[in-house]
């Protein structure tokens, strides 16, 4: 099935940052190759804690996955996340969406986080 004529009944969810660099070349991709998604501002419009569990549940090294752990925000954190359950770190998550890796793409059933075409396009067909 070409990309154009995508008949999944998930829709695609790209939760994007405008600065970000990543963001910005798989939002080009997907314009390129005429995607439709629904964008999702990542900090005006987080994933609540069931979409990031949601999420989880779609990674292959779970929460590695999606956890930005160079970032300075990550750094700055006064807490271990090795001492924090489940519901409280995803919570935490959803209320600093600066500590996701980003951009982040689904359909509900497969999951891409970063900018990577070739997942894209695996994805896609």
């Amino acid at each position: 099935m070409a990309v154009a004529e995508r008949t999944r009944t998930n829709k695609l969810t790209f939760f994007t940052y405008p600065s970000c660099t990543s963001c910005r070349k798989a939002k080009a991709w997907l314009a390129e190759n005429g995607v439709n998604y629904e964008e999702r501002h990542l900090f005006k419009n987080p994933p609540t804690a069931e979409e990031l569990l949601d999420i989880i549940k779609m990674t292959t090294n779970g929460l590695d996955e999606i956890l930005s752990t160079r970032s300075q925000r990550f750094k700055n954190l006064d807490v271990d996340i090795n001492d924090m359950s489940v519901k409280e770190l995803l919570e935490m998550l959803s209320e600093e969406p600066q500590l996701l890796k980003r951009p982040i793409l689904t359909d509900g059933e497969n999951l891409i986080v970063g900018f990577n075409s070739s997942a894209m396009k695996n994805l896609l067909s």
